[in-house]
Order: structure tokens, then sequence, then C-alpha cells
């Protein structure tokens, strides 16, 4: 249904909008908002977006539905006075102390304040302070920046399906929170870190590893290693004004080097290698008729996920490493053993994902108990340091990475997005297998897009193997359930714990679906303008594996996870 409805005093037509604010938006008027995410369900909780009808009633634009001949205007004297209050009752509860906050600038309350002249507040904070919450790897709770808008709330039950956070007490004494006031690190959470993405306050924020990365770029007696997820280059230029989805791969590189990392190498590169290794043992398994499904392990927060939750499901993930899990020690054997040196290597990894910082701290993804990733940055992070070095991002000359580590295949490339891992793998299945037999056929279509849950079925050795793409746990929850209930069956399942896999990693510039699938496009094309479509094709992976991993094949590129005692 549609109609006509009279927004300060202009006729605005509209058709399918979910509600009042989204046609107010259509209208091009800029609503505040604090907890409404078009994405999650509607919570209405902070207030900011209310209108006022032809009768003076004053209601929020998110909770109401459009109907025709309804007049409401979304800019009068008591709507101003009524955010006011609201902002500075918000403020009086508020851990004020904006200029050390990593979301100033960023920060929705704050821009709010400044946009509706906010400039001293009435009223006393009684609240208690309370801890801080640093136990998690990923993440940093902190208490006494929550506003209870809830948006960490929703995103954690409705897209992660986790529950982790939710509300406890009432009126002055309400709380977000995990139960019974647990530690992070002592609930189920999978550090996607989507509550961090969403929350407009710092409440919950990304834990920064920044110093530790600019004290190895400032020790003399250390060399960095800097290594780039296909993701990132993907949607860093969003920071500085670009499109989302154009490739700043090269400007990235430049901005490394100006920062003073020694090397930068591409993570594409290690994705061949994990694409090589899945490969081999998703055949190995069709060879021998299972464990199946065999499910994708490149994506740290799943891994938690099924150890803490679903520990059933261990035996069926894959038990090669992650390509940053890969790639770190093959860094450092070949920089050790091909390029000598008397300083110590440090890895850096720049990634999309702030679970990543949990994986690298696991002791599997140490040798001789020295962690192969030393450090873990997120896009966010990254740019942060570009900014802090003063660097002019959009003055820079492209650099391509350091050969030979940086050279990766379009199926390591297209890794960043759902549905990338399972046809980067298939191409290796096919091509190994002699079904393709053009650059053009290497494409499964059939997995690409932002469906909750794609299927495809191709033939290898006579076989028909079926596959699965899901991302989001709340969904790859429904999908396990329903082949565990014998409804679906397959082969292989790639699951990305992020909504749009990786190029919507917490770690990134937040961006809704439309953003993240023109980073999806952005990757898709660097995959399609490649030289190299498949990853057995990449020269470096033969020379790497024969010079550089050798006879350490299993312990460099292969992890075992156990079932918690």
């Amino acid at each position: 249904m549609g109609g006509t409805m009279i927004i300060n005093g202009n006729p605005v037509e509209f058709t399918d909008e979910k509600n009042v604010l989204a046609v107010i938006h259509k209208a091009g008027i800029d609503m505040p908002t604090l907890c409404y995410y078009s994405e999650l369900s509607t919570y209405g909780a902070c207030r900011m977006c209310v209108v006022e009808d032809s009768r003076g009633k004053i209601e929020s634009s998110c909770s109401m539905e459009p109907r025709d001949g309804l007049e409401i205007r979304t800019n009068t004297k008591r709507l101003l006075s009524y955010r006011q209050m609201i902002l500075e009752l918000l403020l009086s509860a508020h851990d004020c102390n904006c200029t050390v906050c990593g979301k100033s600038g960023a920060c929705r309350l704050q821009s709010l304040a400044f946009k509706y002249g906010v400039r001293s507040v009435r009223f006393q904070d009684t609240r208690p302070r309370l801890p801080e919450d640093t136990s998690s790897f990923s993440i940093v709770r902190n208490p006494n920046k929550c506003i209870l808008c809830g948006d960490c709330v929703r995103v954690c039950s409705e897209i992660q399906g986790m529950g982790i956070l939710d509300f406890v007490n009432r009126g002055s004494e309400a709380r977000v929170q995990p139960a019974f006031n647990m530690d992070l690190s002592e609930t189920n959470c999978i550090g996607c870190g989507q509550c961090a993405a969403v929350c407009p306050t710092n409440a919950i924020r990304i834990k920064r590893n920044i110093m530790d990365a600019w004290d190895a770029i400032f020790d003399p007696n250390t060399r960095v290693i800097a290594q780039i997820a296909p993701a990132v280059r993907v949607a860093l230029g969003e920071a500085f004004h670009l499109p989302p989805g154009e490739n700043t791969l090269a400007k990235v590189v430049s901005a490394l080097k100006a920062m003073g990392f020694d090397y930068v190498t591409d993570t594409t590169l290690g994705a061949d290698f994990t694409v090589m290794e899945e490969a081999a043992e998703f055949m190995e398994r069709v060879k021998n008729g299972g464990p199946f499904p065999m499910f994708t392990s490149c994506c740290p927060a799943w891994v938690k996920y099924c150890e803490k939750s679903d520990p059933d499901l261990l035996q069926n993930i894959s038990t090669c490493k992650s390509p940053m899990g890969m790639f770190s020690p093959v860094l450092k054997r070949y920089y050790d053993e091909k390029v000598p040196s008397k300083k110590r290597t440090v890895v850096v990894a720049i990634m999309p994902c702030t679970a990543k910082k949990m994986e690298a701290a696991r002791d599997e993804f140490k040798t001789d108990g020295i962690p192969d990733t030393d450090v873990v940055l997120t896009t966010q992070e990254l740019i942060a340091m570009i900014n802090e070095a003063g660097v002019n991002f959009d003055k820079l000359v492209d650099y391509a990475p350091d050969m030979p580590m940086g050279l990766g295949s379009g199926a390591g490339v297209i890794f960043g997005t759902t549905g990338g891992v399972a046809e980067a793998v298939v191409r290796r299945c096919m091509n190994d297998h002699k079904r393709y037999l053009s650059s053009e056929k290497v494409e499964l279509m059939a997995v690409r897009g932002f469906e909750d849950v794609k299927e495809a079925t191709v033939e290898v050795e006579g076989q028909e193997i079926r596959i699965a793409v899901v991302h989001g746990m709340r969904e790859a929850q429904k999908l396990i359930a329903s082949v565990r209930a014998g409804e679906r069956s397959y082969h292989l399942i790639e699951v990305m714990a992020c909504k749009g896999g990786c190029v919507g990693g917490a770690g990134q510039p937040y961006g809704l679906t439309a953003v993240k699938k023109e980073r999806a496009k952005g990757l898709y094309k660097a995959d399609h303008i490649s030289g190299i479509r498949s990853s057995d094709e990449n020269p470096i992976i033969g020379y790497l594996y024969d010079e550089v991993v050798k006879d350490h094949r299993h312990e460099m590129l292969h992890v075992h996870y156990k079932r918690p005692e």
C-alpha cells in the first residue's frame, strides 16, 4: 500500500517504507537518531527522531507506520526543546571525557549535542563509576559510556544469534551487560565485534594494538613486515572520501612504507595457501566418504562459536589455518632464511576482523611460544595510524607489495566476501580435475550475492558435490539445525560470522549492506582483471612450498581444534 504524507507542509509519497522515519529520509530530511538501524528491529529508545502531528501529539517516527494523509512536522519549538532535554539527560549520565575518547569526532552523541546547541549540562551524574571490561582480546566494554540505546543487544541477538548482552535492572539502575555481570571472556562471546561496530558512543570499542605496532616500527633492532587482508583494500579508502569498493591496495602499501614498515605483503598469497590445503583436504574427504559436511576454517569467530557452543562440529572443521595463520609463519621463515638479518622479525597483520586479534593470541598459532602474528590491526586502527603519522593518503604515489610475497591470485582476493572461500576452493578442485578449460568458466555465480544462504552443485570425479554458503551467526545456527534435522545435506559449507563476510567485519569502517555489496564488487573486479584466477596457477606457491615450507607443511599450515575440557 502507498499514499501521501504531508511533511513540513510538503506532500511526500510513500510506497513500501516500513516507518515514517524512512519516509522523512525519502523527503531529504536528516533526522537525528541514536538507537535506529534500518537493518535491526525498531527499538524506539532514544526518542531523538520524534515528530509532531497536526494535533500536537509527539511520537517517535521510527515506530510510526506511514499512513495516507498523515501530517507531521519534524522541526518545531517543542521538538527542539525536547531533543535538547534528551541530549542533556544522556550527557548527564555519560562519561564525557571526549577529548581522549577514541570515538571523538565520530560519536553520534557528541555530534548531536553540537548540532542542537547543548553546551552545558544542568544535571549531576550520581551513578557509581563502573570498571571497564578488558578481558576480551577483541573488544573493550566501558559501561560508563553506555546510553542504553540497545544497538549492541539487538545486533548480538538478531544478527549474530548469540545473546551475550542484554538489559538488566530498571529505571536509573538499568545497565547493558552479560548475564550475571560476567566478563566477556567468561561468556560465549565469539569476538566478532559487531556490537562495537554499531555502538554510537564507544561504550564498546575495538581493543587497540596501535602502540604495539609503533613500538615495533620505532625499534631499530626490529624489522616489521605487514600483511594486508583482501577486504581491507576495498574499505579503507572510505575514510579518505573514496567510494566503497575502490581498490586502494597500492596506496595502502605506500602509506605503510611511509610509516616505516620494512616490507609490505599481501595476505591473498596466504589465501592461496589456504585454498591449496583446503582443496586437498576436501578431495581427500571426497575419496574417503567424509566426514561431511566439511566446514571452512578461515573465520576465527566461527571457530570460537564451535568451541564454546557446539563442540561436536569441531571434527567437521577443516584443519587448515586461516590465510593469516598460514601466511605469518611462512613470512617469518622466508625472511629469516632468504633475507637474513640480525634484527628480530615482527609480523603485523592488517585485518578487517576483530576476532583475528583473538586468533593471533591462541597457543595453536605460536611457534616456540612466540606468536606467528605479533600484532593484529583492524582497518580502523590502520586509518588512525595513517592520520597519526600525518600521511596524506590522497597524495600518495602507488606502490605494489614487496615481491615475491605480494603476488596473490584472484581466488585469494575474493576470500574477503561471503562465498569467496567456497568459490576459490571449487576453482582449485575443478582445475585439478580439468573441469575448467578457460578463465571465463572459473566463476561460481551461485555462491555469490548477499542472500542468507546460497547453494551450488558441482561435479567432481563423477560425484555431485553440494555446497552451501552462509553469513551471519544466527543464519549459520539455523542452517546447522536444518542439516542436523536431515532437512539439508552438503559436502562443503562456508561459514562467515559477519554479514557480508570479511567486507563487513567489525574492524572495517561501518557500513550497511549497500556499502558491503560495493566492497564485494570491488573484490570481484580485482579477481576479474587478475592474470591469475586460480590459486594453483600462482607461481610463488610452488616456490614457497619447495623453498620455505618444505617438510614443515603440517605444522605451518594446519591446526587441530580440540573439544574444550
